[in-house]
Formats: C-alpha cells, structure tokens, sequence
C-alpha cells in the first residue's frame, strides 16, 4: 500500500469543504451530479481512510439538501451497494417516495425489521418499492399482504421472486378480491390453493350483487340469491378440479358460512360425492373413510343417523336420499361432469322428492326446480357446442379436398 504523503488529510479536507460552499448556491441540478459523482467516488476510489470519512460526513450532510433531486442522486449511486454508509442508507429509505424507492427495492444493509416497519408506515410508494425486491422474505411480504396498499400487494403478487405464504395470499384476496387486477394476478399464480380461489370467487359474486342491485337491475334479495348459487357452483366446479384440496375447500366454506344444504345436494347432483362426503365430514364429527362407506353403501338407519348428527334439516333428507340411491346406478363421469350438475340425476330427484309425503317440501322443490332448470340449460348449450364443432370440422375438411 503506498504512503500516503504529507498534508494529505489536509487536501481532503480542503476538497469536501470546497464542495460543502459550493453546493450551498450550486443549481439543484449541478448539485445532483457532484453528489453522484461524490457518492461513485467513494463506492470505487481507492481513497484512504480519512478521505472515506471525509466523503462519508460530506454525504450525510447532503442528506439535508433541500432539493429531492440531490438526494435522489445519492440513493440512485448507493442503493445497490453492500459497501454504502448504512448511516446513510437507512436515513435515505425514510425520506419522500421520489428518493427512497431506489434503496428499499436494492439495499441489502436494509433487514427485514427495518423493511417491515417501513411498511407500517410508509407511502404506498414505498411499499411497492418494498413489495419489488429480489428474495422479499415471508415476513416482509406478509407485511405487504396485511397493511400494504393495492398497489404494493399487486406489486407483490407479480414478484416471482417473493417468498408469499399462503395465509398471506388469503389475507389479499381478502382485502382486494374485488379488484379486477388483483384477481387476475392471483389467478396467474401457479401455487392457488382452491380455497382461494373459492375466495375470490366469493369476492366477485358478492360485487356482482352489489352491482345489478344498486342499478336496480335486481332486488336485493333475489340478487344475493343469484350470487350464492353461483358461488355454490363454483364450489363444486372447484372441488372437481382439484379433489386433493377438497378438505381445506370446505374448511374454508364452513368459515365463511357458506357450506349450504344447496351447496351439498348441488354436489351430489352433480356427482361430486367426495365434496359432499368431505362436508359431511366435517358438519358430523364423523371420520372421512366411515362417512365415505356410509355414503358408497347408504343404509336407511345408518345415513340417517349421520345426517341428523351433521344438523341437516329434515325435509331435505329425502333429496339427498334419493340422489345417493340414484348415484349407485349412475355411470362413474369425469371431472369435468363432476363440475355441473347432470340433468338425468336432478330431474330423477326431483320426481321423487315430488311424490314424497314431506313437510315443508315446497322450498326444496323450488330449489330443485332451478336445478333441472339449469341442467337443461347447460346441456343444450353444450349439445349446440358440439354441432358448431362437428360443422366446423366438416367446412375445413371439404375446404382442404376443395384447395387439393
């Protein structure tokens, strides 16, 4: 290492009281650039210890100019430096949005509790700055997720490189779920739990309402209704798409209030028995693999006393009855079948229920009812989509052996 030579500490000195008097009456813009070029000098000269120091006091004073554009410069030239004064870097990531966003994106001398904080106090700038770091720790996203703003949890949930834990998820969808952007970001993740996506579900159903009631497209009421169904049959279109997640499916339902006898004989309509066994479940006490025996080879005594046990109402039982006799001798259908309701097994239930000497019948014939009229529905449409098809396939053929 070189000797340093005489008054060397001196001519520092000097140096940085000269730059000290001239950014007093510098521009702002002048100004920017000597500091950048002060804060570059540091990070990649090879000065010596005193000359360190004396750039290091020159930029903490800096830290008071009164033009953002000086400061910003000092966080744009250190924010990625591991070897940056971390007195200056922490009082930089507490200054305005416009300067700080560089250091809570990049600097590493910022822990997770300083970034946590941060959040809690912070501009919805900065916690979007926050929300775009590489590695952003389960902690400091779970920050974001609780108390952040739209902006920063979208800002999040586009970060593949953000460590999100599932409650986190939750708790945005939660918060923002009504949000157009936010659901799509969320949907766009690879790791959706179908709980979540229930959630969301939920989420929009319930703004639909609010919606076709306020412009009085809808009463209140019958809009509320409409919303349910469709978060019934989501429910059931969700479960078929992902069966291994069935459990924490209706554990969310069941939180939410949302696990319905509808919700139940939607599903066995629809030939999902692993939802409607899984919420039997859970509404009983009753282990999983005996309530699935009960409902694969329903005795009388035996699926009545589990029914009564899960608080079912009495005069649905002889629907959910009826539709697992009919199950027995139903075809096994795919997933996708398992989704919808299938309209042979409604209208099958719907001519039992009709003969049944039950109270109160009415309301699940009505219930019922909608069902067959929704399975008919749904199987037109999907008969005219195969025509479409099958005529498209036609057209393309004779268009080849026409152009041959």
């Amino acid at each position: 290492m070189p000797r340093r030579r005489p008054g060397s500490h001196v001519a520092s000195v000097m140096i940085v009281r000269q730059f000290l008097h001239w950014v007093r009456t510098a521009p702002a813009g002048p100004r920017a650039e000597a500091t950048a070029a002060l804060a570059r000098a540091y990070l990649y000269s090879d000065l010596s210890p005193d000359d360190r120091a004396a750039a290091e006091g020159a930029m903490i004073l800096l830290l008071d100019d009164p033009s953002p554009l000086v400061r910003q410069a000092l966080a744009d030239t250190l924010a990625a430096s591991e070897f940056a004064p971390p007195a200056v870097i922490h009082a930089l990531a507490n200054d305005q949005p416009q300067v700080s966003a560089a250091v809570l994106e990049h600097s590493a001398l910022l822990i997770d509790a300083d970034l946590v904080e941060i959040v809690a106090t912070g501009e919805p700038e900065a916690q979007a700055a926050i929300a775009r770091r590489h590695g952003l720790q389960r902690s400091v996203a779970a920050a974001i997720a609780e108390v952040g703003s739209a902006e920063a949890c979208l800002t999040l949930l586009e970060n593949p490189e953000a460590d999100l834990a599932r409650f986190s998820l939750d708790r945005i969808v939660a918060r923002f779920g009504t949000l157009v952007a936010i659901r799509e970001a969320v949907l766009q993740r690879p790791d959706v739990p179908a709980a979540t996506r229930q959630a969301l579900v939920d989420k929009l159903a319930e703004a639909l309402a609010d919606f076709v009631s306020a412009r009085g497209w809808l009463d209140a009421d019958r809009a509320r209704r409409v919303a349910r169904e469709a978060c019934e049959k989501a429910a059931v279109a969700v479960s078929a798409d992902a069966p291994g997640e069935t459990r924490l499916l209706v554990r969310h339902l069941c939180e939410a209030g949302q696990l319905t006898v509808g919700l139940m004989l939607r599903s066995l309509l629809s030939g999902n028995a692993g939802l409607f066994a899984e919420a039997l479940s859970q509404l009983s006490g009753v282990p999983l693999p005996r309530v699935g025996a009960i409902v694969h080879d329903p005795g009388a005594a035996g699926f009545r006393a589990l029914y009564d046990k899960a608080g079912l109402p009495p005069s649905v039982y002889p629907a959910f009855r009826e539709a697992l006799d009919a199950l027995k001798t139903e075809r096994h259908g795919s997933l996708a079948e398992a989704g919808r309701l299938r309209r042979g097994l409604v209208e099958r239930v719907l001519s039992g229920c009709e003969r049944a000497d039950v109270a109160e019948v009415e309301p699940l014939l009505m219930l019922l009812r909608r069902f067959a009229t929704e399975a008919a529905r749904e199987e037109a449409r999907l008969y005219c989509d195969e025509l479409v098809a099958e005529d498209r396939i036609v057209l393309e053929s004779d268009y080849d052996r026409i152009a041959a």
